[in-house]
């Protein structure tokens, strides 16, 4: 994904300031720092897939304090347990009662590092989180802060010492974005970067600093949602879908949650290019972010090396554009 670049408004360029900040610290990431936006605007929550060394904490831990909210982290391990993650019950000796300690998922934008680093079991405490907003302990219900917003990074499947995560996880992340190596000028630029003394571990020493308020978040996001769709436009995300589950290469196609995250993105794609509703190409830009973890190949093509990414772009291709 590319900055889109067209007209502005006070509000899209407060969320253009926010991509000016963390470019402060990450270098040749853009379309990743445009997915986190799409995220945050779209109340959704984002996965980011790539090799060690590549900043995807960085780029988080940067976001994060370019908009200027609450944030927490999580360094997943295999040793962790799920109270580690959504807070548990501990006795209170002076009280003679049990009380609720709050886990570190009591935040605005949790850092789930290496995610899939740990059993499915630890996974799962996210679940309820991810999609209700909320934690349950003990029969009792607790929400979570607004705006939340989870970005998981992972490393890929292949790497030692990582486990698979479940599709019913898979299927809460907004997009899944693949961080890839900068290109060599890119590259460079990191380095000159660092030998002026730029250190990861201090964000203050590139200048990151908050640069959006909660209030302007929330009108954004409100303004995201009156975004207009025509049924062309709904009827085309349906035949994308459906195609997926036709398709030769693939065990199980999307779902119609999966239907509603597409017309979710694309509405905050759309915002922040300017335009008052989606159009086909605002779909299509979003289709393999949105969808490359929420469907399954069949033994066959994946053996054959097909991927996800090459199996929407030809359901793309063969399914019929609205005019």
């Amino acid at each position: 994904m590319t900055d889109p670049g067209y007209q502005t408004d006070p509000l899209r360029e407060a969320v253009g300031r926010v991509r000016h900040e963390v470019s402060k610290a990450v270098v040749g990431q853009d379309g990743t720092i445009t997915g986190l936006l799409i995220a945050l605007l779209s109340r959704g929550h984002v996965l980011l897939e790539g090799v060690p060394g590549v900043a995807k904490t960085l780029l988080v831990r940067s976001f994060a304090r370019a908009i200027g909210l609450d944030t927490k982290r999580i360094q997943f391990t295999p040793d962790l347990m799920p109270g580690d993650v959504s807070g548990s019950l501990i006795y209170d000796a002076r009280s003679g009662e049990f009380e609720f300690r709050e886990g570190p998922v009591f935040t605005n934008i949790l850092l789930a590092d290496e995610i899939n680093r740990t059993p499915p079991k630890t996974q799962s405490a996210l679940l309820e989180a991810m999609e209700e907003r909320q934690v349950s302990s003990d029969g009792v219900t607790r929400p979570l802060p607004e705006p939340f917003l989870v970005a998981a990074t992972q490393n890929p499947i292949e790497q030692e010492g990582t486990y698979t995560l479940p599709e019913a996880q898979l299927d809460r992340f907004l997009l899944k974005l693949i961080v890839e190596i900068p290109a060599r000028d890119a590259e460079i630029d990191v380095l000159r970067r660092h030998a002026a003394g730029f250190t990861p571990r201090s964000l203050e020493s590139a200048g990151v600093e908050a640069v959006i308020t909660a209030e302007e978040i929330a009108a954004a996001q409100d303004a995201v949602a009156r975004v207009a769709v025509t049924d062309d436009v709904l009827a085309y995300i349906v035949d994308l879908a459906r195609a997926t589950r036709q398709s030769p290469s693939v065990q199980n196609g999307v779902s119609p949650r999966a239907s509603a995250a597409l017309l979710a993105a694309a509405k905050a794609w759309a915002w922040l290019g300017g335009f008052p509703a989606i159009t086909p190409d605002h779909v299509q830009t979003m289709v393999v972010p949105v969808w490359r973890h929420r469907i399954q190949l069949r033994p066959e093509a994946q053996i054959e090396g097909v991927s996800a990414d090459a199996v929407l772009v030809n359901v793309m291709q063969q399914t019929r554009v609205p005019i």
